[in-house]
């Protein structure tokens, strides 16, 4: 029987960063066909789940430059899927525009509010160029391709100027170069080998007293986990109390329960967002 194609749940359009990121997961897979399922917001990517519509989601989570994307860990703590794999995807942004034109023939630029602020010190070097703020990447240099527009171009991924017949007028125009995006995968089809895992995301919440987290973090320490992220978010309904979000690596699977089992006396509330292979 011919396998179903995988549909993938994006928040975007085709050509987007979030599309390069679950191309690059399921490829390393073996997963080559995949059906995307472009969303407006990130939360229409989990009610595509919840409808069927879509197989697996695919969302950023954090930017080396700009920071974690706090609504998106909210939407972890809500819905039931649970994360089995990361991808980190190098942002590399490029100028491009309808064949045959050069920079000097751009009067405006169209592009995320993101993209435009990892490329303000390109911009400043053409001060004849508008910079327009859009919903989307790659949707821009979509528009730009079916409308045939010259004199505008988009700022988005090579693969999105290749998908639509674009010419990159200035590849790399990001500021910083180091400029990487980590996205998940939720998709509860996979199961992760647990010699495999070396990596978890939890949840929790604490007792509302003096030293309750920095005694989580020694315990943390002591069975040799590597915190690598953790971030709070304030608890809706009771003030100055908060969610505790953590990615932890480890080297054994075994140690870290250990580690589970010796905090969980300690929390109030506790949930595993999910335990995976991780990218780095």
């Amino acid at each position: 029987m011919e396998e179903q194609m995988k549909k993938v749940a994006i928040q975007g359009y085709a050509g987007c960063f979030h599309e390069e990121a679950a191309r690059r997961f399921y490829g390393s897979l073996g997963t080559k066909d995949l059906q995307i399922v472009e969303c407006d917001t990130f939360d229409a990517l989990y009610e595509a789940l919840a409808a069927g519509k879509a197989d697996a989601a695919v969302m950023a989570i954090e930017n080396t430059v700009s920071g974690g994307l706090i609504p998106n860990f909210d939407l972890l703590r809500r819905n039931p899927q649970g994360i089995k794999g990361e991808v980190f995807l190098r942002i590399e942004q490029n100028l491009m525009a309808l064949p045959g034109q050069d920079i000097a023939d751009i009067a405006e630029v169209r592009t995320h509010y993101m993209a435009i602020n990892q490329t303000r010190e390109f911009f400043l070097e053409h001060p004849h160029i508008r910079l327009v703020e859009s919903e989307d990447t790659a949707k821009s240099a979509a528009e730009i391709a079916k409308g045939g527009l010259k004199g505008v171009g988009a700022v988005a991924s090579a693969f999105a100027a290749e998908l639509y017949g674009l010419q990159i007028l200035a590849p790399g125009i990001e500021t910083y170069k180091q400029n990487f995006t980590r996205f998940l995968i939720m998709d509860d089809s996979l199961t992760v080998p647990q010699e495999k895992i070396n990596k978890a995301s939890i949840c929790f919440t604490l007792p509302h007293t003096p030293g309750s987290l920095a005694h989580i973090l020694t315990i943390l320490s002591f069975y040799e986990m590597n915190l690598t992220r953790i971030q709070s978010l304030p608890i809706p309904g009771k003030e100055w109390q908060y969610f505790f979000y953590a990615d932890i690596k480890f080297d054994t699977y075994s140690r870290y329960q250990q580690a589970l089992a010796a905090v969980r006396p300690l929390i109030d509330e506790f949930r595993v967002l999910g335990e995976y292979s991780s990218a780095l």
